[in-house]
C-alpha cells in the first residue's frame, strides 16, 4: 500500500517518541500550516494540562515536520493520538520551504480553548523542534508558552 504524508507539530515531532509507533517514519521535510493558529483545548488527565491543537484562523501559522509513513503505521499514531484525546483530520494542507503544499493526515482534540498547557507534552514538542530545526522563533515561543504558565 501506499505511504502516505503526515504532519507531526505535536508530541510526535521528537524523533523517540515517534518511533515508537511509527519506527519506519521517513523525515520529509519542514513544512507550515499557513493561515492556522496553534491553541491549547481542555486539559487531557494523561498529560496532566491541556494540549495543543489547531483551528484555520487568518494571520497565523503553525510550523512542524512532514513525515511519509505506512498506512500500518499511521494506524498506531492515530490509535496513540486517540490516547490523548486527538482525532486525525485530512483537512489540512502544509507547504514546505520551497513553497510546494502537501495535504496531510495530522491529529487534533476537539474542544474549546482552556486550561494550561501540559509542561511534559510540551518538552516533546520542543525537542522535536529542535530536532528537525524548526524556525528558532516558533520553538522559543513554545519554550516561553510553558515557562510563562509556570510563573
Amino acid at each position: 500500500m501506499a505511504a502516505h504524508l503526515y504532519f507531526a507539530y505535536g508530541s510526535m515531532l521528537e524523533p523517540e517518541r515517534l518511533s515508537e509507533f511509527a519506527p519506519n517514519a521517513a523525515f520529509q521535510k519542514v513544512a507550515h500550516l499557513p493561515e492556522t493558529k496553534l491553541y491549547f483545548a481542555e486539559a487531557n488527565g494523561k498529560w496532566d494540562g491541556a494540549l495543543p491543537t489547531i483551528r484555520a484562523e487568518e494571520g497565523n501559522t503553525v510550523w512542524g515536520a512532514l513525515f511519509e509513513v505506512a498506512p500500518a503505521e499511521l494506524a498506531a499514531i492515530t490509535a496513540a493520538e486517540e490516547l490523548d484525546g486527538r482525532i486525525p483530520t485530512k483537512e489540512f494542507s502544509v507547504v514546505d520551504r520551497e513553497g510546494t503544499r502537501h495535504w496531510v493526515t495530522t491529529h487534533v482534540v476537539e474542544g474549546p480553548e482552556g486550561g494550561d498547557p501540559s509542561p511534559d507534552y510540551i518538552e516533546h514538542v520542543v525537542a522535536g523542534g529542535r530536532h528537525w530545526q524548526l524556525p528558532m522563533g516558533w520553538v522559543i515561543n513554545l519554550e516561553e508558552i510553558v515557562e510563562d504558565d509556570l510563573l
